[in-house]
């Protein structure tokens, strides 16, 4: 399971109004005292009224597993945010965490492509082994000895193979489980009835593809809830939204019911903070000098109450954190519109959420509430892939003086050889060609600093292109290797051998009636329920996400001529959904939060991106502004940005995950000097998550400013 820099630069000068010293020392003083008197008893009586215990002794539940003695609540711990995330995840919560259920979470649109391909060279692929063989295997015992019931969609593709991989585990450790499998989100054989029907892509109203590879319903929770009532000591889905696997479990212990929109958006929440693993217990975090022990992360656990109240923490004795900055970060990852988080089962919004620490907490552990729910759509969320070509990617070390430009020239040349060539065999052109040298901030583009001396002596080639032939890009690729004795000195060999020619597989999202998708509830490998969901209380419309930012032109706060990096004033984390990126800022304090929506407008995120960003018409606008008031928090969708999201990007960072937060966090912008220390002064008494670098460091500018 991810920048404004020059945007940032917009002035905010002007004298330092004497009143607001005043007012600083004064009010700040006496307001901020009063207010932290006033929260602090709040969230430890609310943490121990859900922990049905004193804070610092977590753990209780109604369920089999070791969570369940004392009290009335269940504990969910999630142990794998992709696949391929570290297997160190299982023991610290299985033999730590006092669990009642165990969740684990594989599955990505680029996961499923990957298993899309797998399945169709062999039935016997198709799901994601690393979940059998080196999560469950070597502590299937104790798991089944503890008591503690599994959900994963790790089933991938071809759930059923999944589970019978998992049978063969269980039995050669003589080990009698239920094993639930819930099909039903594989519509490929609806494939021919779609065509033709009008069906066209929600994000940019494309048709159909001809070349459809997948389709893939994102089911809810209800169906992992039924398993569960029938009583299956581990379910397996294939596709299904993240969230669902903690919500189901949630559905099964309280018995929630279809209307109860507040309770599922609650539970909905703890899922979508945890499914991602470490990402909300420190992992990727803005403050990432401030993390210990990345080496034993722990993973998160999330204490649920009837009420759907939550606290949030991680095993005792792991590394990591938890914190208002790290589950703050989680909750705008990936969120689109907060206030419409559409999801099969209740329709969130996430905009008035808050999280307050808990003290006492080894580690730390945070407590959410806020969330609120209203009636889903009666359509399910549909992802599907379609082939489009043929890709292949070069990348290369070059070292030594002007590296950059030897790059730059080696790809040309490269791809004006192969170009001849493609002539002279009758090939069209390449359909797409990515040229990027890292090292040399060209993600960064108007915005990237001079090197020193002429440009880094060190950079990496990295060469991509797609093609509509396979035959083409194997010429490509046979040409990368001549390079090494026929062009620039330095190029010191080819990552990975000879590139590798795959296919394009690019996503198409659409709508489809809940009615028409069939749900089936195995056992042990037999039938046992044709689940149907109680369209009751549904909504035939769909709301579209894209509601626009607010007007709140701020005009008259306090400003000086101080300047900071944006990340002294907030936390970041940026994500993907398909060809879209998402951007979530969370002010490290409330004070703070006029002036970044003051300066982060959505104009100012598009003109910033504009290299990153493409317009089929120059009037279209791609990015979108939502605020989290809850948090004091802005996302922003950015629309278009990602090359083509995926798998079909050509970029090194298709997801946007890491450059993104990269380039943000590292701009300068002239803020309100005058106010940042008015802020400083309130944080000592407002505000239980704010470091004391967050509190002295504006402080102290603003006193020598």
């Amino acid at each position: 399971m991810s920048s404004p820099r020059t945007l940032l630069l917009l002035p905010l000068r002007g004298p330092v109004p004497a009143a607001w010293l005043r007012i600083g020392l004064g009010f700040g003083f006496g307001l901020g005292l009063r207010l932290r008197n006033l929260r602090a008893p709040a969230a430890g009586c609310a943490a121990t009224r859900l922990l049905g215990t004193k804070v610092g002794t977590l753990g209780g539940g109604p369920g089999r597993g070791e969570g369940c003695e004392g009290t009335r609540t269940v504990r969910l711990g999630c142990a794998s945010a992709f696949w391929g995330d570290t297997a160190a995840s299982v023991p610290q919560l299985l033999y730590k965490g006092k669990l009642d259920f165990l969740v684990f979470d594989y599955l990505s649109e680029i996961t499923m492509c990957l298993l899309t391909t797998a399945k169709a060279k062999s039935s016997d692929l198709g799901y994601v082994p690393d979940f059998v063989q080196t999560a469950m295997a070597p502590y299937i015992k104790d798991i089944h000895k503890k008591g503690i019931r599994v959900i994963s969609n790790a089933g991938g593709t071809n759930p059923h193979a999944c589970a019978k991989a998992l049978h063969r585990v269980a039995k050669e450790a003589n080990v009698d489980l239920k094993i639930a499998v819930v099909t039903g989100d594989d519509i490929m054989g609806k494939k021919d009835n779609l065509k033709g029907s009008g069906i066209t892509d929600i994000e940019n109203g494309k048709p159909f593809p001809d070349t459809i590879q997948s389709m893939n319903v994102y089911l809810g929770a209800r169906p992992i809830s039924r398993a569960l009532d029938l009583g299956a000591d581990i379910v397996l889905t294939g596709r299904c939204v993240d969230s669902a696997l903690v919500l189901g479990p949630l559905i099964h212990s309280f018995g929630w019911n279809r209307n109860d929109f507040d309770l599922l958006a609650a539970g909905s929440l703890a899922g979508h903070l945890i499914e991602c693993g470490a990402q909300c217990t420190g992992g990727i975090y803005t403050d990432w000098h401030m993390v210990p022990d990345w080496h034993n992360i722990g993973f998160p656990i999330v204490e649920c109450s009837p009420d759907g109240q939550f606290v949030l923490s991680k095993p005792p004795a792991t590394g990591g954190l938890v914190s208002f900055g790290t589950v703050a970060e989680q909750l705008v990852y990936e969120i689109g519109n907060p206030q419409v988080y559409l999801l099969p089962d209740v329709t969130c919004d996430f905009s008035q959420v808050t999280i307050t620490e808990i003290p006492g907490i080894e580690g730390g552990a945070v407590q959410i509430h806020g969330a609120k729910g209203s009636a889903p759509s009666a359509s399910y969320k549909i992802s599907a892939s379609y082939l489009d070509g043929f890709r292949a990617t070069a990348v290369c070390p070059i070292g030594g003086p002007r590296a950059t430009e030897k790059g730059r020239r080696t790809a040309e040349s490269i791809l004006r050889r192969t170009r001849l060539m493609f002539e002279e065999l009758g090939l069209e052109d390449y359909s797409a060609v990515h040229i990027q040298i890292l090292g040399a901030e060209e993600t960064y583009g108007p915005h990237a600093k001079a090197g020193l001396g002429g440009g880094p002596r060190e950079v990496v080639l990295w060469l991509a292109v797609q093609h509509k032939q396979k035959k083409a890009l194997e010429i490509f690729s046979r040409e990368i290797a001549p390079a090494g004795t026929g062009m620039a000195p330095g190029l010191t060999g080819v990552v990975g051998g000879r590139p590798k020619v795959s296919t394009v597989l690019k996503p198409f999202f659409f709508l489809y009636p809940q009615r028409n998708v069939k749900i089936d509830i195995y056992i042990n490998g037999q039938h046992v329920e044709t689940f149907q969901e109680d369209l009751t209380f549904t909504t035939d419309e769909f709301v579209s996400p894209d509601i626009p930012e607010r007007d709140d032109e701020l005009k008259d706060l306090p400003h000086g001529s101080l300047t900071y990096r944006l990340e002294d004033l907030a936390y970041t984390r940026s994500g993907d959904k398909g060809n879209s990126a998402n951007i979530g800022i969370v002010a490290r304090h409330p004070l703070y939060y006029p002036y970044l929506k003051k300066i982060l407008t959505a104009q100012a995120i598009e003109d910033y991106f504009q290299h990153l960003l493409h317009k089929e018409q120059a009037e279209e606008t791609l990015v979108t502004r939502y605020e989290l008031p809850g948090i004091y928090a802005l996302n922003f969708v950015l629309k278009n940005s990602l090359g083509g999201g995926g798998l079909a990007s050509l970029r090194n960072d298709p997801q946007f995950c890491e450059n993104v937060k990269i380039i943000i966090r590292d701009q300068r912008s002239v803020l309100a000097s005058a106010i940042l220390g008015l802020a400083s002064i309130v944080c000592l008494g407002l505000a239980p998550h704010t470091t004391l670098p967050a509190i002295f460091i504006p402080f102290c500018l603003w006193m020598a400013g």
